[in-house]
Formats: C-alpha cells, structure tokens, sequence
C-alpha cells in the first residue's frame, strides 16, 4: 500500500535487522528507554534515508555545499515522503538574529510602518540589519561590549606574580617580557597598589614604539595598553579563533545609544497607533497580538492577517511571553524548537512527514496540550508526525506508537509494539506500558522542617522584591508554567551563592576519542594498574598517545571522505578496530589485554576490578542507569537521555550543601525517571539538600516540597504562588495544581 512506509532491515546502531510499518497521515509516537534505539531508527534511518534520496535527485554542484549525510545501515524504506526535521538545535548563534527575524513577522512590521508611519521611510529604513536603519553605535546589535577588569585581572597579585588572567600576558609570554623590559612598571608590585598612571599604562596606553639595547643590538618592539589590544582585536574579522577567546574577558551592556533598540533615532521615532517600532519589538508576543488586532485598515489588511496569524500559533505553543526582540541566541532549545514547529503549522504542503525530537521538552503541561493540539493539526493537513517521546500525555494522545526496547543499547533495538495505547497497556514486555498503566502516587508525607535556606528581596528578569525559603535537607521542585521565572530564581540564588552547585545539562566532550572510561576518570586508573602490572609506562596503554595504532590514529576506524556521498567508516585493517598496537595487547591484568577492558559493560567491569576508586566510579554510573555501556563506548554514540546521566553521574556521589537541577528528567523514559529518583535518594541521605527545576508530573509528585511560581509567563509571572508540601498544592488554584489533579484522576 502507497499509504504504509516500509522500513526492512534497519540495523543501524543497535537495531536488530528491524522491520516496522508505519501508516501515513497519522500522529506516532516512538517510545522506549533512553538508548533503546528511539532516534536511530526515526532520525538516523527514516530522516537519513529520506535526505539522501533527496540529495540524489541534485546535482553533485549543489549537493556539495549541503551538510554531509551518510546512508544508513537499512536494506530499503518504502514509500516515503520529503521529511522535515524538528529538532532541539538552536536556532543559530549569530547576535543579528532575532525572534523577529526567524519568524519573518519582523519583515511584516516594516512593511507596516513604511506603509502607515509618518514620516514615510522605505522598509529597509526599519531594519537594522541595513546601514539605513541600524544604529550607528552599535552597528544594529543593540549592545556595546567592554572589558570586564575583574575577569582580566586579579588586583590581589603582581604581573610576576599572573595578575593577568588571560593567556596573550601569562608569565614568561612574549607581551609579558615586553611589559617586563618597558620599565614602566613595578613587576613585583600588587595590582591593587598601582596608581592612576601606573594601571593607565597597563590597561589603556596607545601602542608606543619603544628600544632596548641588548649585547649590542638595538631591539624596537611596540608596547599597548592590555585593554586597547583586546578592543582592537575583537574588532579585527581575521582573528576569529583568538576572538572567541578574548570574549571571555567581555561583559555585554545594552547600547547606551538605542537603548538595546539596534535602530536608529529616525527609525526609532516613527509612530503607528501611538506606538513606536521599538515599542512593538518589546512587547510580549500576546500584548503585540492584541495591539495588532486593534489596527484596522484596508491598505494593510494583508500584512495584518499574516501578523496576526504567524503570533497566534506561537502564542498557541506557550511561547507567548517572548518578544521580537529577543536573541535567537538565548532562546532555550526547547523554545528553539516550538519557533520550528509555529512555522511549520504555517506551511501550506501535505503529504510531508515531520520528525521531531521530544517537542515537550521545557514546557509544563498546560502547554504541553497546546503543543499536541500543534501536531494533531499538523497531521489534519495529510501530513504525517513521527515523534521520540517520553512525555506521558503526548503518548497517550497519539494515533499510534512504536515502542523500542527491551532494555537500553546491546539489549534494545527490537520493535517491541506497533499499535494503539490499549495494547501495550497490558503487554509484559514493554517498560513503557507498565510505566504508563501504573501512575505515581502523591507525596502526602509532612517531613519537619528543621532549617531553610532563605533568599531574600530576589529581583531579576520578571520576578521582583521576591523572598523565598528553601527547606534544607529535603527534595524541593520549582514549578510553573514557562517563562514564569522558575530558572530566573536559580540564576540569582547561583549568582549569589558560590558555594551552590549547579548541576548542568551541557554536553561533556562528545567525540569519537572521549568515551565513558576517559570521561569519568576510570581509563586513568585503569591504565595505572596495567603499567604497574606489566613494569611499563602508562601512556602505551592510551589509544591517543603512544599506544596508539600507527594506521587508523588510535580511533578503530578508517574514515573516507566520500565527497557529497558522505562519510564511509571502514574498520581499521591493521587493529581490526582495537584501536592499539598488537604489541600493547600483549600486556594483561588479570588475564585481559587493554581492548578486551574496554569492551566490558560497566556491569561486567564492576564485578572484574577490585580497584577501590574504579568501583566508586562505576557504582555512580550503575546508580543512574547506565550499566549497560561499555567502558569503550565513545560519547558521540550516546543517546540524548545517555550523554546527560554520565555528564549528571560525576555529581552523585559528593557530599555538599545545596545541589540544583535544571529539568533532569529531560529526555529520561519513566523508567529511567525512577532511577535518577532513587540516585537523588542517596544524595538526600548524605544530607544534601537538592532543588530541581521540573515540569514532569511524575517527578513533581514524588517531591518533599514545592514552590509553584506564576501565575503565568512574562510580566504575568515572577511570583510564588505557593510554597509547601505536595498534599496541600492540592487546595490551591494553580496550572500546577490542576495538572497534578488531572494526573491523579487517571
């Protein structure tokens, strides 16, 4: 049937020669533990394929300048149609690039004002990404930048000392001796005890030529404030790499000129209804909307309908708190995405298929059904949705769902079931229908509060003259819809408190040299243990140093550029992938060579070593989950949920005061939600105090105490609107509050 993609033989990955149809004009929803094979088989086999039937069909001149894509491991996929891809990327980084301009509305409220303004200017005088309308400050950024002295310098040591911080002027460095042989400082004087001329001279003096006579050569050299070198750099387009570093040293201030604005006074003062373009670049996107809706005028009736329609659907996916002006650059992925998926619902196309990549990522339930609603109308459109998922009522609502599994990496990749939600319900073998059919019950438990930890007169972003107390030695979650102000109060209690450990959602190294063993310091210890075993240096047994084998660089595999074929990896013929020399595999521990330790699973390492320091480590990976990877496995081949747990794994076993999580259940099945729980347990019964910022509900149920902020998003948000047990949110009107009882109910 035209109507069913075929996939046959997916064995990309961890997949098992999967075979699976999947029914057009549907909503799916692909289902299974983080590394079960979820996005290997959407994106990296249905996406992949799609795109390179795609690319064939042009020519090699143009397919050249497109991203490489290499075909993936799959006998054929059938029926077919163009894919769009949504996922959690940024939308870019470049500081020109704002909400406004991604979405296009931006180009609409030019044509607005050139049209109805007075005085009459063309479009492009609203636009500050053209000479005509950008500021003349600040170039149409809407910032200025300056040194930060405090980050340059540290006024507590002399210059021989490394009072300066950046790497241009470390001790024994060319400007170093330079500022050394000028004279015109005290080398062993302090920072702090310098006077007015003295810090002129380091920090802002114009270059100046200066000699020195030298065994009877006469040595010029110039001498420049640290300061000017450091603006003139960062305004050089050449020293791209060095000024991306310099930026470190760099604080943003909004341009003193345009106030933040990017345009202009002669397009700043422009008016429409009273208001000025400024104004409407700063409005939140649901003030814009209605004061879009108030203009009525049949000269600019067109523009005003795709305005109007263009605000509503991202107000629609609960971004509505967002301004034009906004960077795209500080946008979270999750808002990142939902901008994706607005203009997506704008396209007039069918018969397209839309992966996406956990949509609800970042979004507390009341949006969550907005978004669900987003793809139900995307699908109305004969249109077909294949989305990873773990969010429990996005996979209720599907049409379908495709669960992967059983288990996580060697032990996933099976189609466990390709059905409707009653099915899997009942099926034994499914993880995520025994998740899904037993809910979490309320936490009705009333711990005594013994001490808190309080935060008084909090103001930033939307939340003003806050105070708020935090019970110490107990579980608190910060709820509220986004854009409420929940990461605004842990950004001021980070930014406060030093002594506060923020635990990250960044990214450790992901590449095909850093693997689980190198990541958590275990490949040290190992490697330790097999030179003293064996009387030889440690550094043989690294495959990115000596030890590595000579043909592949230590890396297992040969990789071929296969121009706009992509990428082809081929085994390493010489190590067969061990990614050694041979005569390094000669040397063993305990019967084992190098590469055959690094095939083990953590759960087979944890039972081979007796190493006290290896099982402390690998302990703390078994406590999140993880104990199926390899202690070889490198981190560019783990999935989502996979690279946070081991980036979060470093942080379980410390003991300190306060520890703060920034949405950990990101990209977490249910199943592995409840092991994070059981890890945070632990850290709990060290007496740690933990604060989690969480929209899941079947997390938030499980907590010691909330704090529910709001009671919306924006200027509408910045206030606790409850503060206690879980038991007694229950008697509040909240988003939350009435998410919760919704859960209960079923």
């Amino acid at each position: 049937m035209s109507d069913i993609i075929k996939v046959k033989g997916a064995r990309e990955n961890n997949l098992k020669n999967v075979s699976v149809d999947i029914e057009k004009h549907k909503f799916h929803v692909v289902t299974g533990v983080s590394g079960s094979g979820k996005s290997t088989l959407a994106f990296d086999c249905i996406y992949a394929t799609a795109q390179s039937a795609f690319y064939e069909m042009m020519s090699t001149y143009v397919v050249k300048n497109l991203p490489k894509l290499n075909k993936p491991n799959v006998d054929e996929i059938t029926n077919l149609s163009p894919c769009v891809l949504i996922e959690q990327k940024k939308l870019g980084t470049n500081p020109r690039s704002t909400i406004g301009t991604v979405t296009e509305i931006y180009t609409y409220l030019r044509l607005l004002y050139s049209r109805m303004g007075l005085p009459i200017y063309d479009s492009s005088y609203f636009s500050f990404n053209t000479s005509k309308g950008a500021c003349e400050a600040c170039n149409g950024l809407g910032f200025e930048i300056s040194v930060d002295l405090n980050k340059l310098i540290d006024y507590d040591k002399s210059l021989n000392e490394g009072a300066i911080k950046h790497r241009t002027w470390k001790v024994d460095s060319r400007y170093f001796n330079i500022q050394k042989v000028s004279e015109l400082f005290d080398m062993d004087k302090k920072i702090r005890d310098y006077s007015e001329e003295e810090l002129y001279n380091l920090l802002y003096k114009e270059s100046t030529l200066l000699s020195q006579e030298s065994y009877g050569i006469v040595q010029n050299y110039s001498h420049e404030g640290i300061v000017t070198k450091l603006m003139k750099r960062q305004g050089d387009s050449r020293g791209l790499t060095i000024n991306e570093y310099d930026s470190l040293f760099f604080s943003e201030q909004p341009c003193r000129h345009c106030m933040g604005s990017r345009l202009n006074a002669r397009a700043r003062e422009v008016k429409v209804n009273d208001k000025t373009l400024v104004d409407l670049l700063n409005m939140e996107l649901v003030d814009l909307y209605d004061f879009i809706k108030q203009i009525d005028d049949v000269m600019v009736s067109e523009i005003l309908t795709k305005m109007r329609k263009d605000l509503k659907d991202i107000i629609n996916l609960g971004l509505g708190y967002l301004t034009l002006n906004r960077g795209v650059n500080t946008l979270s992925n999750g808002e990142s995405q939902k901008i994706k998926l607005a203009k997506s619902m704008n396209s007039s196309l069918n018969e397209l298929i839309y992966i996406m990549d956990e949509p609800t990522v970042g979004f507390h339930n009341r949006d969550v059904v907005k978004i669900i609603d987003a793809i139900k109308n995307i699908v109305a459109r004969n249109n077909t949705a294949i989305v990873v998922e773990h969010n429990r009522n996005l996979i209720e609502s599907a049409d379908n769902i495709i669960d992967i599994g059983p288990g996580s990496g060697t032990t996933g990749g099976k189609v466990l079931y390709n059905g409707n939600l009653d099915g899997i319900l009942n099926l034994d073998v499914s993880v995520t229908g025994k998740y899904l059919k037993n809910r979490k019950k309320l936490n009705e438990e009333k711990m005594l509060i013994k001490e808190y930890y309080e935060v008084k007169n909090v103001n930033i972003h939307n939340i003003k003259n806050l105070d708020v107390a935090i019970p110490l030695g107990m579980m608190t979650c910060i709820t509220g819809v986004s854009g409420s102000g929940k990461s605004s109060l842990v950004k001021y209690i980070l930014d406060n408190d030093e002594s506060i450990v923020k635990v990250g959602k960044d990214n450790p190294g992901v590449n095909s040299r850093s693997n689980v063993a190198t990541y958590t310091k275990t490949f040290d210890i190992i490697r330790q243990l097999f030179a003293k075993e064996n009387n030889v240096d440690s550094g043989i047994f690294s495959f990115n140093s000596s030890g590595a084998c000579a043909n592949c660089g230590g890396l297992g595999v040969i990789k071929m550029d296969m121009h706009f074929l992509g990428y082809a990896t081929q085994e390493c013929e010489i190590c067969h992938g061990k990614r050694y020399k041979a005569e390094v595999l000669d040397y063993k521990y305990k019967g084992k060579n190098i590469a055959e330790v690094l095939e083990m699973t953590i759960e087979e390492a944890s039972k081979f070593f007796d190493h006290q320091g290896i099982l402390d480590n690998l302990r703390i990976l078994c406590d999140v989950g993880l104990e199926y990877l390899t202690l070889g496995q490198t981190l560019d081949t783990l999935s989502g949920g996979e690279v946070q747990r081991v980036n979060m794994s470093k942080y379980l076993n410390k003991k300190g005061s306060i520890y703060i999580f920034d949405e950990p259940t990101q990209g977490l099945h249910l199943k592995d939600i409840e092991i994070l729980k059981n890890a945070m347990s632990n850290m709990l019964d060290k007496g740690n105090t933990i604060i989690v910022v969480e929209h899941n509900l079947d997390f938030i149920v499980d907590a010691d105490y909330i704090i529910d902020m709001g009671p919306d998003a924006g200027k509408n948000g910045g206030q606790v609107l409850f503060s206690g047990y879980p038991i007694d949110l229950l008697n509040v009107d909240t988003y939350t509050s009435t998410a919760i009882k919704e859960y209960l109910k079923k």
